[in-house]
C-alpha cells in the first residue's frame, strides 16, 4: 500500500460493526435504502445520479497486506493471511462521493491481474462476469476505517466469479449526501 495508507493505518482504526441489511432498514431513510440496498453497479448509479458531472475512480492505494479481522472473517481467511487490498475514491467532478476498499484472498485471484485496473472501477469488470454471485449485503453506520471523510452508511458484500472472490466495502460520504440533497440517514 502507498505511504498515505501506512500513515492512516498508524492511527488506531475503528472497526465497523456490520449488520444484515434488513437490520439497518429501520434506521435508514427510503432515499438511502435505494442506494444501500441496490445490488446493481454502484458505478453506474453514481454516473446516472451525477447528471453530467465527470466520474472518476481515484486510486488511493493497492498492494499486498493483511486484512482487518472483520474482513478476514467475512472471507473466512486466517488472520495472518495476506490478501490483495485496493482502496479508491469514487468521485464526481473530483469530489469524493464514495470510498471503497476491496480485499481479495491471494489464493482466490486465479490469474486475475487486478493491479492493472488502475483508475478503472472494479465494478465495471465484476458486473461483466456472466457467473457473478453476490453475498447478502451487510451495512454499518460506522465511518470508513481507512479514510478520514465521514458519511452516513457503509455496505459490504463478497463477490464470487468462479473460484475468484473479493470483499467489496463501499462507504457513502457526506459529500454525496449534500450534493444529492439526501437525508442525513
Amino acid at each position: 500500500m502507498n505511504r498515505n495508507h501506512a500513515e492512516r493505518q498508524a492511527k488506531p482504526p475503528h472497526t465497523p460493526t456490520w449488520r444484515p441489511l434488513a437490520a439497518g432498514r429501520p434506521a435508514m431513510s427510503p432515499a438511502w435504502w435505494s442506494w444501500v440496498a441496490s445490488r446493481d453497479s454502484l458505478t453506474s448509479r453514481l454516473i446516472s445520479a451525477g447528471t453530467g458531472r465527470t466520474f472518476r475512480v481515484r486510486l488511493l492505494g493497492q498492494g499486498l497486506g493483511k486484512p482487518r479481522a472483520d474482513e478476514a472473517h467475512a472471507l473466512r481467511l486466517p488472520l495472518d493471511r495476506l490478501a490483495w487490498l485496493r482502496e479508491v475514491a469514487l468521485c464526481l467532478d473530483e469530489r469524493p462521493w464514495v470510498v471503497a476498499r476491496s480485499v481479495a484472498p491471494l489464493a482466490h485471484l486465479r490469474g486475475q491481474r487486478l493491479e492493472r485496473l488502475g483508475e478503472r472501477s472494479l465494478g465495471s469488470w465484476l458486473f461483466r462476469q456472466p457467473d457473478l454471485e453476490r453475498s447478502p449485503i451487510e451495512v454499518t453506520a460506522t465511518p470508513a476505517p481507512f479514510h478520514p471523510l465521514a458519511g452516513p452508511w457503509g455496505r459490504r458484500s463478497v463477490f464470487r466469479h468462479g473460484r475468484f472472490a473479493v470483499l467489496v466495502q463501499e462507504f457513502f460520504l457526506d459529500t454525496m449526501t449534500d450534493e444529492l440533497g439526501l437525508p442525513s440517514r
